[in-house]
């Protein structure tokens, strides 16, 4: 078997209809789909649901779940804010600055942009809390040629030390654009 793509990514939110109309409105994403049940297929279990899908581009479909009769939406408590996120592309640095600036001007915190070398990114939150990143590549075939060739070698090291591999520390310590 082999993986052909990811089918959607579902989160769980606040309201369906204004996590729509929000992704709609800032990240250009097209309603496609609405299911709706008081059952869980699944599972059997009695638990009525919304559950709402956006055409992310490129075949890509992030999907939401409301779910009314649940308590209100947590967030794990050892988990870091910045550590879970959705990321999603874009193809130019302008389509950051541009997402950046109409997100302020509603009065929605925006981070960034922010260089990682590879990608520069904006980081901000949906009206459910869930942490969003735009990126837009920025690599060489030369940064990714070198990425490949320690990728095992820095897993191999940190899975021994816990502690971050030096094998790419061009990427920080500004020698990077090479």
């Amino acid at each position: 078997m082999q993986i052909r793509k990811i089918h959607h990514v579902a989160y769980r939110c606040r309201n369906a209809k204004e996590t729509v109309e929000w992704y709609g409105k800032y990240l250009n994403m097209r309603f496609i789909l609405a299911i709706a049940e008081d059952q869980v297929p699944s599972t059997g279990e009695p638990d009525p649901y919304m559950h709402v899908f956006l055409d992310a581009g490129n075949g890509n479909v992030l999907a939401f779940f409301e779910l009314p009769t649940r308590p209100p939406m947590g967030r794990d408590p050892n988990t870091p804010v910045w550590t879970q996120h959705l990321a999603l592309e874009v193809g130019a640095i302008d389509d950051l600055l541009t997402a950046k600036a109409k997100l302020m001007a509603d009065g929605i915190d925006v981070i960034g942009p922010i260089d990682h070398t590879l990608f520069q990114s904006i980081y901000f939150f949906d009206p459910s809390g869930h942490r969003v990143e735009l990126a837009c590549n920025t690599a060489t075939a030369e940064m990714n040629r070198k990425l490949d060739e320690v990728k095992w070698a820095m897993l191999e090291e940190w899975d021994r030390t816990k502690k971050a591999p030096q094998h790419a520390r061009w990427m920080h310590d500004g020698s990077r654009r090479k």
